[in-house]
């Protein structure tokens, strides 16, 4: 295994020096270009200090500066940390200051608006002459150096950094290329914001076989049509969803019937939520059937870089819930445990744990949190415990079966509100569902369903259809029909916008429309 992804990157350079490597609106660069301007910028971190295990913030819109800033940390040495312009300044400072970063590479329109409420030093991508010495520097890094820090969600309401090293990243892309190989006619769509971990596969794959990067414009990803739009323009052949997405494009192919112009797509990666029978069979019908597209399920916590399982969904029809997530990957074992730490059998659920070369380092500055989730479990046996409950199948493959705390009691009666989305998305004309849990007094909890669907649907139609699946106290206490579900910057179903439209003004069956929800039924009960 080389030692860090930017020399397996200059590797491929030699070889295909004149391809093109990146193409943004009508921007390329080739491979030879990507690697001077990135050495340019490279030189310059290091001459300012930029070493092993050096943080160094990016905070750019999707761009050409993104790769060359990402490509140039790496080069210098540093680890790179990718901070979203969208995200408030209290959260920027706060990611800022705990981990460690003293230097913030940015766009000249973004440095306008953060050079007065940001403290560290800042430096314009566009502003850079890149006129330097354009060799390759020498590569400084160990396996064990770090070579990226992702800020994910913290349950104390502070983000958490997860540190992750050159090994764990070169372990995952090597096995991406070995199980889904692609080559020079290849082109990856880049369009999962790069403060989510996806965006790393995104970024690095293609750099290391000769393939392209094409880079989605800036907050284009939740927008079916552009995605249509470039990937006919360039021929791309990969790209990823998160289910929620990938149900909105399928439900715009339907209707446009545009499928024959992404006939270039090839694969498609989903991962970030539980994948259904509903959308593989919908996938199926609209792109493997005319096109031949192929849908893989892939799992992964950000702790354990990026994936650490994989299915290949059948290309006939399907009839369980949720389909599996599949085997590990290479170098990557996963078990199952009960609550006690005690390894359970195949078909018992309990909380999966990851072992294996792809586990984060930790937590920055967490470790009281990195010695609870990181944990050695035998002498020779290190593990991350997902608080994800999965059931290991006889064949091998892992089913999942939600998060430990998305388990809640509703009077007392312990509910999966995965299996409630489940049956709610198998229902006739049900394109979209999320069931969340609200409550409204001390003795009060209730469940609400909130879907998405082409026509309304009589509120008697969806509970007569819930009951033949889910005892009385599963069905939801109220449907809301929403016209469009509110996703978050990853792309998932926003539950935290769901929950605010759940009060207990609104009745059993409602609908919300432009952003605002209008009442259609009366009394609530």
């Amino acid at each position: 295994m080389s030692t860090c992804i930017q020399k397996l990157f200059e590797e491929q350079v030699v070889r295909t020096p004149d391809e093109v490597a990146v193409i943004f609106k009508k921007e390329t660069l080739t491979y030879k270009e990507l690697n001077e301007k990135s050495n340019q910028l490279a030189r310059l971190l290091r001459e300012g200090g930029v070493g092993p295990d050096t943080v160094v913030g990016i905070m750019v819109e999707r761009s050409i500066e993104m790769v060359v800033g990402i490509f140039g940390i790496l080069k210098a040495g540093g680890a790179y940390l990718p901070l979203s312009p969208n995200h408030p300044s209290s959260r920027l400072q706060f990611i800022i200051e705990d981990s460690g970063a003293k230097l913030i590479l940015t766009q000249k329109q973004i440095l306008h608006r953060f050079q007065d409420s940001l403290k560290a030093d800042m430096l314009a991508l566009d502003s850079i002459s890149y006129e330097g010495k354009s060799e390759n520097l020498e590569c400084i890094n160990k396996p064990s150096d770090l070579v990226y820090v992702i800020y994910t969600s913290g349950s104390t309401g502070k983000p958490k950094g997860v540190m992750i090293e050159h090994s764990a990243l070169i372990n995952r892309i090597e096995w991406m290329q070995e199980a889904y190989p692609i080559s020079s006619k290849d082109t990856i769509l880049q369009k999962t914001p790069y403060t989510f971990d996806v965006s790393v596969w995104e970024m690095f794959w293609w750099a290391i076989v000769g393939a392209k990067v094409c880079i989605l414009a800036p907050g284009m990803e939740k927008f079916p049509q552009a995605i249509i739009e470039t990937t006919e323009s360039n021929d791309v052949t990969i790209m990823h969803f998160v289910p929620s997405m990938l149900s909105a494009f399928l439900h715009y192919l339907d209707v446009t019937g545009e499928t024959n112009r992404i006939k270039s797509l090839k694969q498609v990666f989903v991962s970030g939520e539980a994948l259904l029978s509903q959308h593989v069979n919908r996938f199926n019908k609209l792109l493997n059937f005319s096109n031949g597209t192929l849908l893989t399920n892939l799992y992964g916590p950000t702790e354990a870089t990026i994936d650490v399982t994989a299915y290949d969904c059948p290309t006939h029809e399907i009839t369980e819930g949720s389909v599996p997530i599949g085997r590990p990957i290479k170098n990557i074992e996963m078990f199952v445990v009960d609550k006690y730490g005690n390894k359970l059998p195949e078909g018992h659920i309990g909380e999966l744990c990851i072992s294996g070369i792809g586990l984060a380092r930790g937590y920055v500055n967490r470790p009281q949190l990195t010695a609870e989730k990181f944990v050695q479990y035998s002498l020779d046996t290190r593990i991350y415990k997902t608080g994800d409950l999965a059931l290991i199948r006889s064949d091998g493959n892992i089913e999942f079966h939600g998060r430990i705390d998305f388990q809640v009691k509703v009077n007392g009666l312990r509910i999966e509100l995965g299996e409630i989305e489940s049956c709610l998305m198998s229902c006739e004309g049900v394109l979209q569902c999320a069931v969340i849990v609200r409550q409204e007094s001390e003795m009060v909890v209730k469940l609400i369903a909130f879907y998405e669907s082409e026509n309304d649907i009589e509120l008697e139609k969806l509970k007569k259809y819930l009951r033949l699946f889910l005892p009385d106290y599963m069905i939801p206490n109220r449907f809301v029909r929403v016209n469009e579900m509110p996703l978050t910057d990853s792309g998932k179903i926003d539950r935290k916008a769901l929950a605010l439209l759940g009060s207990d003004k609104y009745s059993h069956h409602t609908t919300l429309v432009g952003g605002s929800v209008n009442e259609e039924s009366s009394k609530d009960s």
